[in-house]
């Protein structure tokens, strides 16, 4: 097999390319492969428009040979790219949906300031949006969260951006989407089969929450019985305990299984190691506008790490909810400024977490509450124990990053962190609150198109 003459000497190039040339190297060549998606997108546009060209010139109303100008276009780039035709003729029309519709994202993506995930959420949830000013309006907010998160912390904020710029109601879209809530099977490979539910996101993720808390029952004490069990329980249960060596997420099933088939997690698969009043319940997090807690407003609610939700639910979960803590927030950058609630507590605690909601490193993704408060500046040269020298950091992954690689970060005003890579490179990680601030201010602005 021969190799191409320029493969080898870009091989060769990179093969001894420095830390830094090396981050450059996927910094550039990610901007490329950025700009070629926004130009095949754009071929797949044209590709539509021909065939909607094509169509009407049929004089027939016969919707069957209607079809066949997009699926010939539709088959023959198919089988130029090897792939399915079905799927083509859908990439095709969103690409002509994009190309029409959000001329702002198609042209950060050809720049290289975001890639096609941020493009798929950006489309996803302004697509939803008819009335082409309000669209508008809400793509320049989204590109302000795009172009300085991943695709999966923008994507909450963007659902709320969304939102608050659509003038048709939450509830309305809800209502009509609660009532196509479903159960279903999907047959799979190897005597397997894909369990699916269509729930109200608030109901998905208190389930997910509670077979995670399960999961970590039994995880825990699979390594306390490794570790040694004293002989408590039966000596069958000890064992089975003992060797448990189930993964986080294989657990999680095995208890979603025991839950639904027994009534509790306390099967023999789950190693009895949660008893049966185990009083294990789901954590969320809503956050609500007070007018809206009241009823006198209708400003959406949010679900902590998935979006908006609409008002009903929330107030139907604020009114079972043991802790209500309010949130006092800056009217000219958004940022979290004060918390309190109705019950004593640590109130530093509280804040932080409400003013981060996740680790702090840019792009994870882990609940405020799973991560350790980490002193900005070290105690241990002197950092103040104080908010502004304070930010969640996860524990096992980005605590340690901080303090065991040549990473740094400074704080800046409203809890905004300043990273600095070992190469040199400043990343900035902006609390989600204050960023939705910004995005809703430029949304205001006149768009610069």
């Amino acid at each position: 097999m021969n190799t191409s003459p320029v493969i080898g000497s870009i091989a060769t190039s990179i093969g001894t390319a420095s830390r830094g040339a090396v981050i450059s190297g996927v910094e550039e060549t990610r901007q490329a492969i950025a700009a070629l998606q926004s130009e095949e997108l754009q071929w797949l546009a044209r590709a539509e428009a021909i065939a909607a060209e094509e169509t009407a010139h049929i004089p027939s109303s016969e919707g069957r040979e209607r079809e066949m100008p997009r699926r010939g276009m539709a088959a023959e780039l198919a089988a130029v790219m090897r792939r399915s035709d079905r799927g083509m003729q859908e990439r095709m029309r969103d690409a002509a949906v994009l190309v029409e519709g959000f001329p702002a994202t198609l042209g950060a993506l050809e720049a290289g300031r975001i890639d096609v995930a941020h493009v798929r959420v950006i489309q996803d949830a302004g697509a939803r949006i008819t009335d082409p000013d309000a669209r508008a309006r809400f793509e320049q907010a989204a590109l302000v969260v795009a172009e300085r998160e991943t695709p999966g912390r923008a994507k909450p904020i963007i659902l709320m951006l969304a939102q608050k710029l659509d003038p048709m109601p939450l509830e309305e879209r809800h209502a009509e989407a609660a009532a196509g809530r479903r159960v279903w099977v999907r047959d799979l490979d190897d005597g397997m089969a894909e369990l699916a539910a269509l729930l109200p996101a608030p109901l998905a993720y208190a389930i997910k929450d509670r077979l995670t808390a399960h999961a970590r029952e039994i995880i825990a004490a699979a390594r306390a019985g490794a570790d040694g069990a004293d002989g408590e329980g039966t000596e069958g249960t000890a064992d089975v305990i003992a060797t448990d060596h189930r993964t986080t997420d294989q657990v999680r099933a095995d208890v979603l299984a025991d839950l639904l088939l027994t009534g509790h997690a306390t099967a023999p698969v789950s190693a009895g190691s949660i008893p049966e009043t185990a009083a294990i319940t789901a954590h969320v997090q809503i956050t609500i506008p007070a007018a809206t807690l009241t009823g006198e407003g209708i400003e959406p609610a949010e679900l902590v790490g998935y979006g908006p939700i609409d008002p009903d639910t929330a107030r139907h979960l604020a009114a079972t909810a043991d802790v209500w803590e309010r949130l006092f927030t800056s009217p000219t950058t958004g940022a979290v400024l004060q918390v309190d609630t109705y019950r004593p507590s640590v109130q530093m605690r509280r804040l932080l977490d409400a003013r981060d909601e996740h680790c702090r490193f840019p792009g994870c993704r882990r609940p405020a509450r799973h991560c350790d408060g980490d002193h900005t500046i070290d105690a241990a040269l002197g950092g103040p124990t104080r908010v502004t020298n304070l930010a969640n950091l996860c524990p096992g992954r980005h605590h340690p990053v901080k303090h065991g690689t040549a990473w740094s970060v400074v704080q800046k005003p409203d809890g905004i962190l300043q990273w600095t890579s070992p190469t040199g490179r400043v990343y900035v990680d902006v609390p989600r609150r204050v960023l939705e601030f910004m995005a809703l201010t430029a949304a205001e602005e006149p768009a610069p198109f």
